[in-house]
Order: structure tokens, then sequence, then C-alpha cells
């Protein structure tokens, strides 16, 4: 097991949900972290008083602005004196077992970048929030047990493809040698970019279904949790962030070859953008994809130098996942099943000629 291993805390005006983050990770059963951090992106809110009022061992690192989760996490790692970190956003309630299951998996083997526990929705127990996923080659992460019961889902730990980032156990030596989170991002895809640089660089990502953590609020105006409203800040976000990641890791190849299937991936975006009436919001994120051009020439550049691993080895084409929160009326689940079908026929034919 890792000697030492340090807890950093992701928060932003999360005075509701840290005190119980907080607490989660000191009353960890046969473990103690050696230093607990919380990182908080200028809140506004009562949450560093109560840091400092309740939780005087934990060091409060306080940032002047708010520039996305992405930043506070690379600045955990940073100040963070350990190699092993256990990263966690503040609206997550972490089991007791649940270090001691991570830690003990973390070390068997030099090339596991992360391990990370399964998230449960918090208030629907026994139900899967995020449990890791699979790359989809039309750029979305399609992801493992999405609600579903514990029960009917993988009780092993095995190795996936990507991990979400509300928690989970990294290696921070090997994540900062890959450049660590892209604050380019600010939220959304940030934890599927990471996880995809990690993997074409040889690195295994794992899940550990016996960790658990409960998922609580989310983020206010990017999360979805149901209801008809879909927030137009998720789908700006959702509209820019897949094409920066499609743009900046996929090989030239396999970026032409795979155009079709992003595009007809992006064009059903497009409607229910429409339908939310949220389109132009969708729509001004390509503007800001355009200006950010630059900066994605240059991380395609430095991933070339560290990639040994090819895109055919770590794309696929499974089943997509869409919230089941969202109201589709009782027909929507055929377009869902018919477009993730043909995105699959299309790989099939593509798959031997991507780079």
């Amino acid at each position: 097991m890792p000697e030492r291993i340090s807890a950093t805390v992701c928060t932003f005006n999360a005075e509701h949900d840290l005190r119980d983050c907080l607490r989660s990770l000191q009353n960890q059963r046969d473990f103690e972290f050696d230093e607990i951090l919380v990182i908080d992106n200028a809140s506004t809110d009562g949450t560093r008083a109560l840091v400092e009022r309740e939780f005087p061992g934990v060091r409060l690192i306080a940032l002047e602005r708010n520039d996305g989760p992405c930043v506070a996490r690379n600045a955990g790692l940073s100040e963070a004196r350990n190699r092993y970190v256990f990263q966690v956003d503040s609206d997550v309630v972490v089991a007791q077992d649940c270090l001691v299951l991570l830690s003990a998996e973390i070390r068997r083997a030099d090339d596991l970048a992360v391990v990370f526990p399964r998230g449960l929705v918090a208030g629907e127990p026994g139900v899967v929030h995020y449990d890791g996923g699979w790359h989809h080659y039309a750029g979305v992460m399609a992801l493992r047990h999405f609600y579903l019961p514990v029960a009917e889902c993988a009780a092993e730990a095995e190795d996936v493809d990507a991990f979400v980032s509300l928690a989970a156990l990294l290696d921070r030596d090997l994540v900062l040698r890959i450049g660590g989170y892209d604050p380019a991002y600010f939220i959304l895809f940030e934890d599927a970019d990471l996880s995809y640089r990690l993997r074409v660089c040889g690195y295994r990502i794992r899940s550990v279904p016996a960790a658990l953590v409960d998922h609580r609020s989310g983020t206010k105006g990017i999360s979805f949790r149901g209801g008809l409203a879909y927030p137009a800040r998720r789908l700006f976000l959702h509209s820019r962030n897949r094409w920066m990641l499609i743009l900046k890791c996929y090989r030239a190849r396999t970026l032409i070859l795979s155009l079709p299937g992003v595009l007809l991936l992006g064009l059903a975006y497009v409607v229910f953008a429409w339908r939310q009436g949220a389109l132009l919001e969708y729509l001004r994120a390509k503007r800001s994809l355009i200006a950010l051009m630059p900066r994605i020439r240059d991380e395609r550049r430095k991933l070339k130098r560290l990639r040994r691993l090819a895109d055919r080895e770590l794309l696929g084409a499974p089943e997509l996942t869409f919230s089941p929160k969202i109201e589709r009326g009782r027909s929507g689940s055929l377009p869902e099943r018919c477009l993730s079908g043909i995105l699959r026929s299309y790989w099939r034919l593509i798959r031997p000629f991507t780079g």
C-alpha cells in the first residue's frame, strides 16, 4: 500500500455539501490521510469560513478567481506533498472503507495511473451514477452502468478506458507527466480528455466497484439532475468540448475517417439543443472552439511526442448513454438505439484504417 496519501477537495460555493465531504474523509475506517487540502475556486458563500472554523487541520488553498475545476485539481496535485492523491469534489460523500480498497489497488502495477470508486446517486440508494466508461469514436464517453441498480452491475475490479473526476485516487507523477487536467475545458469532458491521454500514453485506469461514494448536488447551472430544463451552459460546453477532445487527441487519419459519425452525433445534439431552446448557445460554442485552435494545435504536438498506442486500440462504438432524466416521450429511446447502431456499423468499416 502507498505509504502516505494526500486528499484534495475541489469546491466552489458548496458550503452546504463541503462539511459532510470533509467529515467523510476524516472518518475513514482503518485509514488516515497524511493531509487534506481544500482548493476553493473563489467562493462567495461561507465555504472558506467553514473550513477555517470547523476544520482547523485542513489546509485551505484560496484561488483568486474561478477558472474551473481543472485549475483547482491541478493546483491540488502540485500542492500535495505525496505522490498518491485522492481527488474528490465537494458534493461527494466517501464511504468509510473506500480508501482502504482504493489504496490497496493502486500499487498492484506500475502503470496504474488512476483507480476510482463507484459513484452512487445520492438519495436513490443502490443506483449507480458514474462508474467510468469507454471512449466512443464520436467523441463522447459511453458510461458504464449509468443509472442501473447496483445488483445489475459488475462487482469485480477491472480496467476501463475512462474515469469521471468526481472522485479518484491518482498517481500524481504520472498524471502531471502528461500535463494534468487541461484548463481550456473549464468543466465537462476534462476527465474524458485526461483519460484518453493517459491511455494513449500506455497508462491504465481501474474501476473498484466495492469502493463507494455518494454523488450529491453537482455544479449549479451546469449539472443536470432531471426535469425539463437542460442547462444552456452545459449545451455550450458540450458543443465546444467534444470537438476540442477530438481535434486535440485523435490522429489526423482517425479524425478524417470518423468525421461522418462525429457529425451525425453532432446533428442529434443540434436537434436536442433546438428542442431545449438553446440552439444559439450551442452554435456560439463553435466560435469559442475556433478561438482555441492555436492552443489545440500545440496540445496535439505534445501528445504526439508522448503517444504509445494507436487510436484504434482505444476507440470503439459502444452503446451511447443519454440521461434517463431527460423527458423524451414513449418513443425517445428508439432513435437513440438507431443512432448507436448506425455509428457502430460505420465504425466496423473504418476501424482497420484509423490511425
